[in-house]
């Protein structure tokens, strides 16, 4: 049987007017549902946010992201410029480790995906400064503006390069910790104590590990405990 491939929805509005109106927030139902289609989907959870799409300090939107962090899941939006207008903004999120789609768009995959996510976004941003009098010519100037893509290949990783590397992982590893760390709690909430029940608890919930297994070890579980731990700020008593 085929995996199902997680995703999760994130829908935006500018005003708790629309939100109550259900204005809007449909035609993002709509669009997601249509963009997932006859594909074999789940989508684990559902973000709303009550914010204008230019700013940049989105609690619902980070809740997304760990979520989708936390399950492997990509990321869903109807639109691009459902998510923002901001290039830079736009930038920081593709480092989040997400994989983010668009309903409107192809599926954002890679360095080519990231670079077409960021030409689109560029066009986004023009759109809202020019809403009174944008014009053809002028979008087809901004997806004129670009950059030669291209990488080397085959060169030997540097002694620096590869602990470059291993910092990226450690990096990647501590924030997946992180990402974890509420779920862990909710389980112990619900009577989970052990590495071991924690593990089956984790294995029950359906959420993948870092490889994306579906089945959880006490020694993974301990792991994760161990980095969460270890990132804790120590604290120093006075005599």
């Amino acid at each position: 049987m085929t995996a199902k491939q997680r995703f999760v929805a994130y829908y935006r509005v500018s005003t708790r007017k629309q939100q109550a109106s259900g204005l809007g927030i449909e035609a993002q139902r709509t669009a997601v549902a249509n963009y997932l289609g006859d594909r074999t989907a789940k989508v684990v959870a559902e973000f709303t946010e009550i914010e204008s799409g230019k700013r940049s300090d989105r609690p619902a939107l980070g809740q997304a992201l760990t979520a989708a962090r936390v399950h492997q899941a990509a990321l869903v939006v109807a639109k691009v410029d459902r998510l923002t207008r901001s290039v830079g903004f736009l930038s920081r999120l593709l480092e989040a480790g997400v994989d983010v789609r668009f309903a409107d768009l192809p599926a954002i995959e890679g360095p080519t995906g990231r670079f077409m996510l960021q030409q689109m976004a560029a066009v986004a941003e023009l759109e809202a400064g020019l809403i009174s009098s944008r014009t053809k010519a002028a979008l087809s100037a901004a997806r004129a503006r670009g950059q030669q893509l291209g990488g080397n290949r085959g060169t030997q990783l540097s002694s620096a390069a590869k602990a470059k590397g291993r910092q990226a992982q450690a990096q990647s590893a501590q924030r997946r910790a992180n990402d974890l760390a509420q779920v862990l709690e909710e389980l112990r909430a619900d009577g989970a104590s052990s590495p071991t029940e924690l593990a089956r608890a984790l294995t029950a919930r359906g959420i993948p590990t870092a490889r994306g297994g579906v089945t959880w070890t006490a020694p993974q579980v301990s792991r994760i405990e161990a980095r969460l731990l270890s990132s804790k700020p120590t604290q120093h008593q006075g005599k």
